[in-house]
């Protein structure tokens, strides 16, 4: 499939876009080894979620779908997973990838955990050097999927710095810790996303943090309850974009998480002068969320504090079609990690904005986005999601037609991507690829 942007007349509305992909994949992890029925609502039915759930089901859990974005999870406890007949696909998730194995390396029996083509490709290293410290042993490809967790008890717990901030790493190590005797801690080089904590302290397990230091106690059992899942940020973040990016154009995102350890794309947007304002701000359970106001506005170029980074890692590709639209350069430093996501993040939207006529200067870890005008063309999105969606809005102030091809990917996190985007004006279309 690929998409068909024609340059489009964004203008005021109100929209919703789907669950946080993040809470919705520990919703179903912590709700399966916890005590009791976690009842979920606003559930992200995107292909990595589902990915997942059926992975749990597997895993001998009982999972019940009432509804598109419902789901009951029929707990069974921290020690009662059993082991599953087939390997575990996990599609096209990282995180699923990562976090799962976590979870399982302290079950009494063994898991194979594979995925797709570019999830196979994706470095492992990460989460096996952490595991094996405790105990675990995994056997891996190289260093990447599929993995083969041999089931053993008694993990020993660590204290872990992380070499690279990732949530993916810590929430691996912190789920592996409550199958470890002792207490497990993390050591943080720049604050994460902290889902995972918040979720394990509203079923009932203490979790610790100290300035950037996490730990948990092994053995804490799991008390089901009710999870109410925000709209997901990262895709709120291309709607942001694309109002933006409009002539004239006032929109109202609503519900949406605004977890601030992972609310950097509206501070560095900000940054560049954007109008992004929060209203009716509240907390869904344990998690902060807001409805977000967007006005059309003038952007100018920026260094983006490297700082900031671990607080807008997916957001990424959003924030360069941002820099190709704003006035001057904007260098971004410190982004290597963008080069082992779904795809080499940097190099793809570099390619992109280079065919659509934007200048762009790469380095390892890093790259300067000059700001310039968008003129129509093709563009790979490489089977990246993120990297699609955000040529698509790129395409929607294009001076012609952009194609952007291979996007089936974009079902993964954003499912309806096309019908929400036209909601506000937006001309992207989803077309087969046989009829281009």
């Amino acid at each position: 499939m690929d998409f068909k942007v024609s340059p489009s007349k964004v203008e005021d509305a109100r929209v919703t876009v789907p669950g946080d992909k993040s809470v919705s994949h520990r919703a179903l992890m912590l709700g399966s080894i916890a005590n009791g029925r976690s009842d979920v609502s606003g559930f992200l039915a995107g292909e990595d979620c589902l990915q997942t759930l059926a992975a749990m089901r597997a895993l001998g859990v009982s999972i019940a779908q009432p509804g598109p974005t419902e789901i009951s999870i029929d707990g069974v406890g921290l020690q009662g997973l059993k082991a599953s007949a087939e390997a575990l696909d996990l599609g096209n998730s990282g995180t699923a990838m990562r976090l799962m194995a976590g979870l399982l390396c302290g079950q009494a029996f063994d898991s194979v955990l594979t995925g797709d083509a570019s999830l196979t490709g994706r470095p492992m290293g990460r989460i096996i050097t952490p595991l094996s410290e405790m105990g675990a042993e995994i056997d891996s490809n190289n260093g990447k999927p599929p993995l083969k967790i041999h089931g053993r008890s008694g993990l020993r717990a660590i204290e872990y710095e992380l070499p690279i901030a990732s949530a993916q790493v810590k929430s691996a190590v912190l789920l592996a810790g409550l199958y470890a005797i002792g207490t497990t801690r993390v050591v943080e080089p720049a604050a994460t996303r902290d889902h995972t904590e918040r979720m394990l302290r509203s079923m009932g397990v203490r979790v610790a943090s100290k300035g950037r230091q996490i730990s948990i106690r092994g053995g804490q059992a799991l008390t089901a309850c009710r999870v109410q899942v925000p709209a997901d940020l990262s895709s709120a973040s291309f709607v942001i974009l694309a109002a933006l990016l409009a002539e004239n154009a006032d929109i109202v995102i609503a519900n949406v998480g605004v977890n601030p350890t992972r609310s950097g794309v509206i501070d560095i947007l900000r940054g560049m002068g954007a109008d992004i304002s929060l209203e009716n701000s509240r907390q869904l359970g344990d998690e902060p969320v807001a409805d977000i106001r967007v006005r059309s506005s003038e952007l100018r170029g920026i260094s983006v504090d490297p700082a900031v980074v671990s607080l807008a890692i997916d957001e990424f590709p959003v924030l360069f079609v941002a820099a190709a639209s704003a006035t001057g350069s904007t260098v971004f430093s410190g982004i290597g990690e963008l080069r082992v996501k779904e795809s080499d993040r940097i190099a793809a939207m570099a390619e992109g904005m280079r065919n659509l006529g934007i200048t762009v200067d790469e380095s390892p870890h890093g790259a300067v986005v000059h700001g310039g005008g968008f003129t129509g063309g093709t563009v790979e999105s490489f089977g990246d999601h993120r990297v699609a969606m955000s040529l698509a809005v790129a395409g929607t102030v294009a001076d012609g037609e952009v194609l952007v091809r291979n996007v089936d990917a974009v079902d993964t996190s954003f499912p309806g991507f096309c019908s929400c985007m036209a909601s506000i004006g937006a001309g992207i279309e989803a077309i087969d690829r046989d009829c281009t």
